[in-house]
């Protein structure tokens, strides 16, 4: 599998992906389409979800955004006590019955913060590839057996609401953000001119 990974990075190299992010889910998604076991999928979402939180912070700091930096760590601070919080107050068994703190599942919390304060700060371009990298790490709880779906989708809510409300976006021109109704969801794409 580590053969594969590093193929996937020099065929990346060579393509020229200057995106951060987007190497990180064009690697994560060579791993997807490899993972055979729940312990595969355990380490793909330790990884991708503090992979997501350093990128959140790191990405700030590198860029001297000394406020995105700030509310990056407010919302993944904020998130992840929430979830820590939940799972203190809600009995819920795991599935592989490791523990009674399955919901909602905080490495989906604290991936959907930082990729929400990603998005709302630097744009779609970020955004969109830490979106689908928060996604598979949601994905990789339950593949992992440690969530239900509804643990993953309450961390994803926690998480996303906690990035819209610490994040301002540093370049509002064009915003994608997710929507729902009583029967319906998706994304609306904001273009500002």
């Amino acid at each position: 599998m580590a053969v594969i990974g590093y193929r996937y990075i020099f065929s990346a190299i060579k393509m020229k992906i200057r995106n951060p992010i987007a190497l990180l889910t064009l690697l994560f998604v060579s791993f997807v389409a490899n993972a055979s076991s729940s312990d595969d999928w355990e380490i793909f979402s330790d990884v991708g979800a503090y992979g997501l939180v350093g990128t959140a912070l790191v990405l700030p700091a590198y860029k001297d955004d000394w406020e995105g930096f700030r509310q990056a760590g407010y919302s993944v601070v904020t998130a992840s006590a929430v979830g820590l919080v939940g799972k203190t107050l809600i009995d819920a068994e795991r599935p592989d019955d490791s523990g009674n703190d399955s919901f909602p599942s905080n490495h989906t919390s604290v991936a959907y913060a930082a990729a929400t304060t990603l998005n709302l700060r630097y744009g779609w371009e970020i955004g969109f590839p830490a979106y689908g990298m928060a996604t598979l790490v949601g994905i990789g709880r339950v593949k992992s057996n440690k969530h239900y779906w509804k643990d993953v989708i309450a961390g994803a809510v926690i998480g996303s609401l906690a990035g819209w409300a610490f994040t301002d976006a540093l370049d509002d021109s064009i915003q994608i953000l997710p929507w729902a109704g009583i029967k319906e969801a998706g994304v609306v794409v904001l273009l500002n001119w």
